[in-house]
């Protein structure tokens, strides 16, 4: 009995493979390490990604929609990227490993990009700060750099937050509330490391050099790397439970092999294990949920499977089943996610071009801030609102819940999309002002105009408090509605959220630039905004918004939670 409590009771091991000892592994002893480490890998990311746009369209010399597009491609990209490394947590190498073999493609890419913008020969030759022109090659080794980047960071990304999550056993329901209280912080220290990006970094790139605007980053990328390392005897490893993918195809095959086969009314009578564990290594079982039944054929018993025994692509367990239902009611909240992801990529894009064309000076003095980072105010916005909702939000809805961490994921969720629209509608009013100032005055040739930049604010903002309801949340319910054995693959599921926004985003782009930019027509999108309209571009965003929050508000009510046995079940109505 007493050793009941010493260990961690969801199949968790120490670095030594032996179960996890509860007092000298994981919670917030092991946590600072994972903090720290994410912290500087953004650290790392927002310091080369935040401003380039900017790389692209002055040091590579491509016209504001190809740096927009290219830009795009390239985020979407390393949202794309995690599922590899999430396949390869789930199934082979684990969290710890995965995150250790991809940080090193990560630091190869950051340090060729940093060589590729310092290294005569390599990096492009200018005429003036603003005027170069790059050859092929140059280019590509800038593309092959980020792309190496886009590798490792997707490797990484799926399975730092997961790792983190995994410090804290679902068993244990003190350890479970600070579960919670974990992706608050684990999001805020993502901001603390972007903050000194968007503030210092790209200051540097700006006034000094895009040598040591890359450099810098690729050695806090080497810290955090140190950072993760350095507490690897006091982590919680989940055992790897083999192919993700492959279960999930073993059970359609067998549903459909079984087409014809009724399921029947005692649920009991479902194929499962009769252990205590499931067959799945490093996976609890699953309570058997009734919608999506017709999967349920995959875990009926027949005379076929008694006299050829086993085959698990005629017959699947239960858990297995549960498995892919859970994977299938995830889809539309993932969908939900991409209008969001759409909106919160135009910081890295459209927001900076905008900026571009506004009065940098601080104060009216000869300080210009860069266009880029502006970016801090949602970061400070995110900064100041996590503790905000840790600490007061929390406590407050709980009281009128009755639930520990005050609203649902979804809840959660369904308010940061509300606010997202009004980031847009603040752009597109932004923009709108600007042009009636650029007429009146005939400032159409006009790189700097008369109008600070600190109008942006609101917008930058707006889009940080969503962050904090909307992104916080959907981390969470990703990993909490995720099989045991699948918890990297589905919060790289989450994250290719932003991968789709990003392409969605270059998308509506392209689709714009088309059908506006023809005939002569410079379009919405021309290299000189004051020529163009991309409050039409801001409009048709905030609108796309809306309907996607209508969407979401019948696929919250629609969702039936996953509940894993050893967990205090929840309560459907109140989850909602």
């Amino acid at each position: 009995m007493e050793e009941d409590g010493i260990y961690t009771k969801d199949g968790t091991v120490d670095y030594k493979g032996n179960p996890a000892n509860k007092k000298t592994t994981g919670t917030w002893r092991a946590c600072p390490y994972i903090i720290g480490n994410e912290g500087c890998e953004r650290l790392a990311y927002y310091g080369m990604s935040t401003n380039l746009v900017l790389y692209f369209k002055h040091q590579l010399n491509q016209h504001s929609a190809t740096a927009s597009k290219n830009n795009q491609n390239w985020s979407g990209t390393c949202y794309i990227t995690p599922l590899i490394g999430a396949f390869l947590a789930d199934s082979y190498l684990g969290r710890y490993w995965t995150i250790a073999c991809f940080s090193i493609i990560y630091i190869i890419g950051m340090t060729l990009l940093a060589m590729s913008a310092s290294v005569d020969g390599m990096k492009p030759f200018c005429y003036s700060k603003d005027n170069c022109n790059p050859t092929d090659t140059q280019s590509a080794m800038t593309f092959l750099a980020l792309y190496l980047i886009a590798l490792g960071t997707g490797g990484i990304k799926p399975c730092v937050s997961s790792y983190g999550a995994d410090q804290f056993d679902d068993t244990d329901e003190r350890e479970k509330i600070h579960k919670s209280s974990f992706f608050n912080w684990f999001y805020f220290s993502i901001n603390i490391g972007a903050l000194i990006a968007a503030s210092v970094l790209v200051w540097v790139q700006t006034n000094v050099s895009w040598g040591w605007g890359f450099g810098i980053p690729a050695i806090a990328m080497a810290i955090a790397v140190g950072f993760f390392f350095a507490g690897t005897r006091l982590y919680r490893n989940q055992i790897p439970g083999g192919s993700p993918l492959t279960r999930l195809c073993q059970v359609l095959v067998a549903s459909i092999r079984k087409y014809n086969v009724a399921v029947p009314a005692d649920m009991s009578l479902l194929y499962e294990k009769a252990d205590a564990e499931s067959n799945i290594k490093g996976s609890r079982k699953i309570d058997h949920t009734n919608d999506l039944s017709f999967f349920d054929k995959a875990a009926v018993e027949t005379q076929t499977d008694q006299l050829k025994g086993i085959n698990p692509w005629r017959l699947c367990t239960v858990t297995q089943v549960e498995e892919l239902k859970a994977i299938i009611r995830l889809l539309p909240i993932w969908a939900s996610g991409i209008i969001f992801a759409a909106v919160y990529s135009q910081m890295s894009s459209l927001f900076t071009l905008q900026g571009e064309r506004m009065d940098t000076r601080v104060a009216h003095s000869n300080f210009h801030i860069p266009p880029a980072s502006l970016s801090i105010f949602d970061t400070l916005s995110v900064i100041f609102w996590v503790p905000i909702y840790d600490r007061i939000i929390v406590p407050t809805t709980r009281k009128f819940t009755g639930r520990k961490n005050g609203l649902t994921q979804l809840q959660r969720m369904g308010i940061g999309l509300f606010i997202s629209i009004f980031a847009m509608v603040a752009a597109a009013i932004l923009e709108q002002e600007r042009l009636k100032i650029v007429k009146k005055h005939n400032y159409y040739d006009v790189k700097e105009m008369p109008l600070t930049i600190f109008w942006q604010v609101p917008q930058y903002f707006l889009i940080g408090c969503a962050e904090v309801f909307t992104f916080i949340g959907q981390l969470e319910f990703f990993y909490e509605q995720a099989p045991d054995a699948m918890r990297s693959f589905c919060s790289a599921l989450s994250l290719t959220t932003v991968a789709a926004g990003s392409y969605l985003s270059s998308l509506l782009v392209t689709i714009v630039t088309s059908i506006t930019a023809k005939d002569g027509k410079l379009g919405w999108i021309p290299d000189n905004l004051n020529h163009g309209h991309i409050d039409y571009f801001f409009w048709l965003l905030a609108g796309l918004s809306v309907v996607n929050f209508g969407v979401f508000i019948g696929i919250a009510k629609w969702y039936t939670y996953k509940t894993a046995v050893g967990t205090v079940p929840l309560n459907q109505k109140e989850a909602k």
